[in-house]
């Protein structure tokens, strides 16, 4: 990680909270696998930008910019896609989409149950 266009110890920095983040694409997408905790056991490979810039908030509202690449690159990007609703199934190629897609029912189809018992026991 590099902040100024220093090299700064990332352990330095953890945990690495960010507000309002913006995310800018310093090399082309490369691909590389990808998993998702609320996708247990689904995992594929996903084209992210192996190095960005982010721009960012603190949590005490000041000003942060760092460059970063490899896996905490693909982290951020994973985890500002969720800020913007997208899921990384939402970028997961077509043919590997359709191979989880048995999977992906089932645990839709589980998620539902759920949210159903739920709504009967609340009422």
């Amino acid at each position: 990680m590099t902040i100024g266009g220093k090299e700064v110890v990332l352990e330095e920095h953890m945990p690495l909270v960010l507000v309002n983040p913006s995310v800018e694409k310093l090399t082309a997408p490369i691909s590389g696998p990808e998993g998702c905790l609320s996708f247990p056991e689904i995992y594929a490979d996903i084209e992210r930008p192996e190095r960005v810039e982010v721009t960012a908030q603190d949590p005490e509202g000041h000003s942060m910019k760092f460059e970063c690449d490899g896996l905490l690159a693909k982290a951020i990007q994973h985890e500002v896609d969720h800020l913007n609703g997208i899921l990384f199934i939402d970028r997961m190629p077509a043919k590997e989409k359709e191979h989880w897609r048995p999977k992906l029912e089932s645990m839709r189809a589980e998620t539902q149950q759920a949210l159903q018992k739920d709504e009967s026991t609340s009422s």
